[in-house]
């Protein structure tokens, strides 16, 4: 069957370019505005790949697969709004840049015929050329998640780090024709049900050869070289404050067949500037029995200490990494300073898991969080390495809570590339999404360290939506803001906190001025047991229920877990942002009449170790609470009502129309079906199959299978990378859909992963989407039984 296209309207919505992203210089003078094509041809995804130990590796150029091309790079100057162009190779794909700590000049990646090229650009000028001579490899440092680092500044600005291919393309080894086996032999390894994992040791020689890279030093006017190191499986290289030494991350033999490369042996260890070999710091072999939702054992999360010279700072589990273990205390945080001879110091004790921190601009304080597992709290100190005593409590709420967050702090990056929390005396600053029952208003607050006093520098105004990106320069009283509205998209502004005056920088448009009448309101209600939903209502211009009666409804859902019904009832979102319409979203079927109920909430609330015990009852509590509420206000035909979601919500959509008569149709994306597929746990599920084996069954789908008679689209991408969706969840819940007589139509996308990008993909996803529910509950739809079908 050929992709099918819908009507034009959605083609010519599809097909707007979308808004550049903007990534502020240090400094902040200049902004560079990252060019992208939203989706790009389905030849693009069909390029052949490796998949090779949980990444998908381009063995032509020598990295990741490219899902998307950037296209473009603008600098853009926030004193007067002159945006430059760079002038690039065309057809070319770019990657994000990284900006020189010095704030004048930025680093990226340009896609060759034959590698990866490096280039450098000019802020002032937006001048760019390309690195002489250089080809690096991203396959392990193109992930930042990870802690990767492929193109990095030295701290000075002088140079750049860089993770270079070894010469020429990599010389894969044939792979063999032969069985592929495993063995398990008394290990506890219960992990995710990870994809693209290596399968056979030519799998392992492949790996190894694509991702082998050889650090270098490299100046970027002149190319000229220094080799930091002998070839080797690098991930991350980072120079200390002082620039006299260099923090490096790399992987070793043994692999793993159970686990992606993050959990392979490694080694985190201090060289000198010139790269020679101070001390190990960490040899840790494979993580592949890291307990369920917990860490693993020895140092993690090593770091240079920002406002030090040179000194190193990380974690260490105490519980074995076993968030279910007894402990008093959980990690510790230990020191370990130039010239790093001495035994590594303990600074302190974590009473909870520690989840990271930032380093303040004083020496020796980090701004550090701990998250306690059994409440689902998370307390932020201000801790000074130099006493042993817990740091002092700056912020202390439940993870769940939107109301009360007090936002994450500025940072700054200092023209010597120290990194740290933006500070003026005992002051830092905090920005936030500003969470309350009138919908979202980000904020600006000043916090004293001192007291604890806040100060509200900014609030979004009540009819629009702003973001405060940073401060200009050292001027605390112009910030940068992304603006919209309603009816205007974002665009780029500098406001004045003493005057309120705001300078428009861009004027991107409306991508779809058709959609400006589009009416949007934020509903809320109770679920008949005190736990308040909340909703994004959409509904067609001009609407009118009194004069244009009753309409189809797409409820689309995700449900989240949440520890009390307090917070599981706070508003999220807001009515006074932009819609824009991407490929994803639901409000789509605004555009052909129906209603649409975006973000409905579907809040699964409990003791975290047992709330899916009672997922099925709360969620069709929930859905049942939507439509009543559509339907009692004269919006919704109770009648026409659909259900849909992606991924999770996918499993509540299958989940609803097995356990509920609620729906006349279903749409589900990207899902998993049967719990005993991903037996390890599910989302925050804590226990296995094994132990909580009836929860695992009547949370399945697949299992009720037979209870499905309302009419269900099924859609999944061919190469789903998403740990625990496999296509064939899928595949086997639509085979027992039809097996046991019930209506269902199953899309497999082409090259497509959990979400899809394809233009023919995204474009055909639509058209079947709009084309079941017209189907279903358009005007010549089949009246609808007692049980939802038709």
């Amino acid at each position: 069957m050929a992709y099918q296209v819908p009507a034009g309207d959605i083609v010519a919505i599809i097909d707007a370019p979308p808004a550049p992203v903007a990534a502020l210089a240090p400094g902040r003078r200049y902004a560079a505005l990252v060019h992208y094509e939203a989706h790009p041809p389905v030849e693009l995804l069909a390029r052949p790949f490796l998949s090779l130990a949980g990444i998908r590796v381009d063995p032509v150029i020598g990295g990741r697969q490219r899902t998307r091309r950037l296209t473009g790079i603008s600098v853009l100057s926030v004193s007067d709004g002159e945006i430059r162009p760079v002038e690039l190779p065309a057809g070319q794909s770019v990657s994000v840049p990284v900006w020189a700590p010095d704030g004048r000049g930025f680093a990226f990646t340009v896609d060759e015929p034959d590698g990866i090229a490096v280039w450098v650009a000019d802020a002032s000028t937006a001048v760019a050329a390309p690195v002489p001579g250089i080809r690096v490899r991203d396959v392990l440092g193109g992930d930042p998640t990870s802690g990767g680092s492929t193109v990095r500044w030295s701290r000075d600005s002088s140079s750049l780090l860089l993770l270079a291919a070894p010469g020429g393309p990599a010389e894969l080894p044939a792979e063999p024709i032969e069985p592929q086996v495993e063995e398990a032999a008394g290990k506890h390894s219960q992990m995710l049900t990870f994809q693209d994992l290596l399968r056979t040791n030519a799998d392992e020689d492949i790996f190894e050869a694509l991702a082998m890279t050889v650090p270098l030093r490299v100046e970027p006017g002149t190319g000229a070289a220094t080799t930091l190191g002998p070839p080797g499986l690098y991930y991350n290289l980072t120079d200390s404050p002082d620039g006299q030494h260099l923090l490096v991350y790399r992987l070793k033999r043994p692999f793993s067949f159970r686990v992606p490369y993050p959990y392979f042996a490694r080694t985190v260890e201090v060289w000198s500037a010139a790269g020679e070999l101070e001390r190990v710091v960490a040899d840790l072999p494979v993580g592949d029995e890291v307990p369920r939702q917990g860490v693993p054992t020895g140092p993690r999360m090593v770091s240079w200490e920002e406002p030090v010279p040179a000194s190193l700072i990380w974690a260490e589990a105490l519980d074995g990494g076993d968030p279910r273990a007894e402990a008093e205390h959980r990690d510790q945080l230990i020191r370990l300073a130039a010239p790093f001879e001495a035994e590594p110091q303990i600074t302190g004790l974590v009473e909870h898991r520690c989840l990271g921190w930032y380093s303040m601009a004083a020496p020796g304080l980090l701004l550090m969080t701990e998250h306690d597992r059994d409440r689902r709290w998370l307390t932020t100190r201000l801790t000074d390495l130099s006493s042993p005593a817990p740091g002092r409590v700056i912020f202390d709420h439940s993870a769940d809570e939107a109301y009360l967050d007090p936002g994450s702090p500025l940072l700054t990056v200092e023209p010597d590339g120290t990194r740290t929390v933006l500070q003026d005396g005992d002051h830092i600053y905090l920005r936030g999404d500003g969470a309350s029952p009138e919908g979202d208003r980000p904020f600006l607050d000043r916090l004293d360290l001192t007291d604890l006093k806040t100060e509200r520098l900014f609030r979004s105004p009540a009819d629009g939506y702003e973001q405060v990106l940073g401060f200009l320069a050292e001027d605390r009283d112009s910030m940068l803001i992304s603006h919209e509205t309603r009816t205007s998209p974002p665009n780029l502004a500098v406001a004045r906190l003493s005057t309120g005056e705001r300078t428009q920088l861009t004027d991107w448009p409306d991508p779809h001025p058709q959609l400006t009448g589009m009416q949007k309101r934020m509903l809320a209600y109770d679920r008949g047991d005190g736990v308040q939903l909340t909703g994004m209502l959409h509904l067609p211009p001009g609407y009118d229920p009194r004069r244009h009666g009753r309409l189809p409804l797409v409820i689309w859902a995700y449900p989240h877990e949440y520890g009390d019904a307090a917070t599981a009832g706070q508003v999220r979102g807001t009515t006074e942002r932009f819609t824009r319409l991407t490929a994803s979203e639901p409000v789509w079927f605004v555009l052909r009449g129906f209603a649409v109920l975006q973000n409905a909430t579907m809040p699964v609330i409990g003791d975290p170790e047992t709330m899916n015990d009672t997922y099925v009852e709360q969620i069709s509590a929930a859905a049942t609470a939507h439509v009543k509420a559509l339907t009692e206000m004269s919006i919704a035909d109770p009648g026409r009502v659909a259900v849909g979601g992606h991924s999770y919500g996918a499993f509540m959509t299958a989940n609803l129309l097995a356990h509920t008569d609620l729906f006349a149709a279903g749409i589900a994306r990207s899902g998993a079906y049967n719990r005993t597929l991903t037996p390890f746990g599910f989302q925050t599920e804590r226990r296995n199959f094994w132990e909580a084996t009836d929860v695992y069954d009547r949370v399945s789908p697949f299992r009720y299978a037979d209870k499905i008679t309302a009419p269900l689209l099924l859609i999944h991408g061919e190469r789903d990378a998403n740990p625990g969706t496999f296509p064939i969840q899928s595949e086997r819940l639509f085979q027992a859909i039809q097996g046991n007589g019930g209506t269902a139509r199953l899309v497999v996308l082409p090259y497509e992963s959990h979400g899809y990008l394809a233009r023919e993909s995204v474009l055909h996803v639509l058209a079947e989407q709009l084309d079941w529910l017209e189907r279903w509950l358009g005007p010549g739809a089949p009246e609808a039984g007692p049980d939802g079908a038709g």
